[in-house]
This record gives structure tokens, C-alpha cells and sequence, in this order.
């Protein structure tokens, strides 16, 4: 894999990891305000753009995987923080949603 293909990726992760986190904040404004349906469907969407943001992540680990080379950067590392940021966020908003439907 190269560098380029390589930061590609990483702008991908970053990309979808941020929209999910937008997404995500949304989706508790909407429970606030208890606009659940809304609140779903915008919880729905993040967990499309975390699940594309894990695919391109799992490009990079089948590479690996499959004996390329794969040089890791500081922009990875980025992409990384954002999924993971993000992933954790979707759990923590989801529990908070669960106490504004009660």
C-alpha cells in the first residue's frame, strides 16, 4: 500500500468518524427535545458512516494482514482517535438517550 493510498484512508476514517460524531450530538439534541423519531434516524445514519469508517479501516488491516507494507503515520494515528472518539461517543449518547425516553 502506499503512502498516498495510505492517507487516503486515513481522510476517509476521519470523514466518516466525523460526520457519526455530528450525527451523534444531533441525535441528543433531538432526544432532549423528544424528537425520537428523528433521534433514530439520525443515530441509524451514524452507525452507516461508522461502519463505513471501520471498512476503509479494514482495507488497511487485510493489507497488513496479507503481508503488504503498511507505514503507519501520524495521520493514521488521527484517523484512529477519531473512530475510537467517536465509537466511544455513540455509546455514551446512547445510554443518555435511554434515560430522556424514560
Amino acid at each position: 500500500m502506499t503512502k498516498e493510498e495510505l492517507t487516503m484512508i486515513s481522510f476517509e476514517i476521519v470523514s466518516y468518524s466525523g460526520d457519526a460524531r455530528s450525527k451523534l450530538l444531533l441525535a441528543l439534541e433531538k432526544a432532549k427535545n423528544k424528537d425520537f423519531s428523528e433521534c433514530d434516524s439520525l443515530i441509524e445514519s451514524a452507525n452507516e458512516c461508522l461502519i463505513d469508517a471501520h471498512n476503509a479501516q479494514m482495507n488497511v488491516m487485510k493489507e497488513e494482514a496479507n503481508g503488504g507494507t503498511v507505514d503507519m503515520g501520524f495521520i493514521m494515528v488521527h484517523a484512529q482517535d477519531h473512530l475510537m472518539t467517536s465509537l466511544l461517543l455513540k455509546d455514551i449518547i446512547g445510554t443518555l438517550i435511554d434515560v430522556y425516553r424514560e
